[in-house]
């Protein structure tokens, strides 16, 4: 069984209220010196057979075309337990 994930993060000219609502809430909770908070998301993908490049390129295609939006959303896939 091969295991991928991919995260999805807003590109950094996208403005991301939702990380900046956890920014905001952080210094209330006790958390000092905290700059910058951003939100994504995170996808982890098992497929059939071993772990490839074909099936890498795969599960990037699966991510440019379903997971991510490209206008607005940059993405990293990579198998699971490595970062690439």
């Amino acid at each position: 069984m091969a295991r991928y994930v991919v995260d999805v993060m807003p590109k950094p000219e996208i403005l991301d209220p939702q990380g900046k609502a956890v920014l905001g809430a952080l210094p209330r909770l006790g958390f000092a010196g905290v700059s910058d908070v951003r939100q994504g998301k995170r996808f982890e993908i098992e497929l059939e057979g071993d772990a490839s490049d074909a099936l890498l390129a795969e599960v990037r295609e699966m991510a440019e075309k379903l997971l991510s939006n490209p206008v607005i959303e940059d993405f990293e896939v990579h198998a699971q337990g490595e970062r690439a």
